[in-house]
């Protein structure tokens, strides 16, 4: 095994998990994955971090995937903690292993800055939406100030080879309006103690409309 390849599987999901779980991030979790209910699938559901969130008494069903085997371990022990049964699988959002119309909502968090194709992540999470359906998300990305914005295109490239792919400038709102979704904001802003070329974040409800 490579350095690069120790790296990812055992350093850069533990890196990513720490970052993921500071706690103004987890105050924000904690605005958006309780809204969850009914048949919930969770994009990027690695390391089970948005679990404490969840109103378990709201959902019927729990399902999620990720790339990333040794984060899944942490998933399947957060759902045995909450004591509900959950189809979790190791897959990409670029090819959600589910069918179509199977879910009544969707969590996405942290997750579309390191996908490979957010557009096809997408048009996905559409298609295993049911009518009416909603992603619930929260996101880092490209940041509204010029100024944070010329430091992102310049960290980018060496930031994404260390951060298992993450993206500093991905649109977060204004993908999701791309992508036919109708998104309600719930709030956006600069993480505070962060880095203002990592912490610019959007939060809210995109709601599948049409078939």
């Amino acid at each position: 095994m490579g350095l690069g390849s120790w790296y990812e599987r055992h350093v850069m999901p533990r890196l990513i998990t720490c970052a993921c779980s500071q706690g103004q991030v987890m105050k924000r979790r904690s605005a958006v994955v309780p809204r969850a209910a009914g048949d919930v699938f969770e994009l990027g559901c690695g390391g089970g971090i948005n679990h404490e969130f969840y109103n378990a008494q709201a959902i019927t069903s729990y399902a999620g995937i990720d790339p990333h085997e040794g984060l899944l371990d942490g998933t399947r022990v957060a759902a045995r903690e909450m004591g509900w049964a959950a189809d979790l699988r190791a897959g990409r959002g670029e090819a959600i292993p589910f069918g179509d119309s199977s879910f009544d909502c969707a969590v996405c968090t942290f997750t579309l800055c390191s996908v490979n194709d957010p557009q096809q992540v997408m048009d996905e999470m559409r298609r295993i939406l049911r009518p009416g359906g909603k992603v619930l998300f929260l996101e880092h990305g490209r940041a509204p100030d010029a100024g944070v914005l010329r430091w992102q295109e310049r960290i980018e490239p060496v930031w994404t080879r260390l951060a298992g792919g993450c993206h500093l400038t991905r649109p977060i709102g204004a993908a999701l309006r791309g992508a036919g979704f109708a998104v309600e904001p719930l709030g956006q802003g600069y993480t505070p103690k962060a880095p203002q070329f990592a912490g610019w974040m959007e939060w809210g409800i995109a709601r599948k409309v049409g078939a």
